[in-house]
């Protein structure tokens, strides 16, 4: 399986790339700037049998999205995980604040898919990465909750857009899951102790819940889902 994975250098994009690398092929990893991250991750993917390619790309810039796209020949799994965002009131952010974090996550689902396009052979799919704060409310995630909101959205778009090419568009929601992320959150240790007492299984999810996600999206057996929004949070957003 060949496969390219925005943000791979840490946390959930990590683990996805480990996870797939299971499957052979060849498996890009992009990184913004941490490399030495990223050659660890590119390890731990050789390890599990697959080739890794690691990419420095900011996915904000076109042109570094085209290099992206360009890394390989056949793209059978697509995963749009890259995110930088702005965790502020919506009366403290600044335009530029906004740009940035619509820039990170919404415009490339649809622009790297674009660019994709000719490379996503019959039975690929598309997989874009969501979050609970897409669709309830989270204190200081208005930007980064209309990014996630945006790419469910496209998700429903690019499904029937692509469809006749045999492409499949789905995207994993994931709720509150234990990665260094949350420690950009000014209330983590309130947001952590709630998750725990209201998620049904009791725990955060991990980068590799996630994974896990992406990768059922994946299989054969799920050759008949697309245009869905896959909710992986233990049970929190039902409670």
């Amino acid at each position: 399986m060949n496969a390219l994975i925005t943000g791979s250098s840490r946390g959930i994009g990590a683990a996805i790339a480990v996870r797939l690398a299971r499957y052979g092929g060849r498996i890009v990893i992009n990184y913004l700037r941490n490399q030495a991250a990223a050659e660890a991750v590119a390890q731990r993917v050789s390890d599990a049998g697959a080739e890794p390619v690691l990419v420095q790309a900011d996915v904000r810039n076109p042109r570094d999205l085209e290099l992206l796209a360009g890394q390989l020949d056949r793209v059978d799994a697509l995963i749009h995980n890259a995110a930088i965002g702005v965790l502020k009131p919506f009366d403290k952010i600044r335009p530029s604040h906004w740009d940035l974090t619509l820039e990170s996550s919404a415009r490339p689902f649809w622009l790297l898919t674009r660019l994709c396009v000719d490379r996503l052979p019959r039975g690929a799919s598309v997989i874009g990465l969501s979050s609970l704060g897409g669709r309830s409310y989270v204190p200081g995630y208005v930007a980064m909750g209309a990014a996630k909101g945006a790419m469910e959205a496209m998700t429903r778009q690019l499904a029937v857009e692509l469809a006749p090419r045999g492409v499949r568009v789905n995207t994993v929601c994931g709720g509150l899951v234990d990665t260094d992320a949350l420690d950009h959150f000014p209330d983590r240790d309130r947001m952590v102790a709630a998750a725990r007492e209201l998620t049904p299984f009791g725990r955060l999810g991990t980068a590799d819940d996630i994974a896990q996600a992406v990768e059922l999206l994946l299989l054969p057996q799920a050759s008949w889902i697309t245009g869905q929004v896959i909710v992986a949070d233990g049970g929190l957003s039902i409670v």
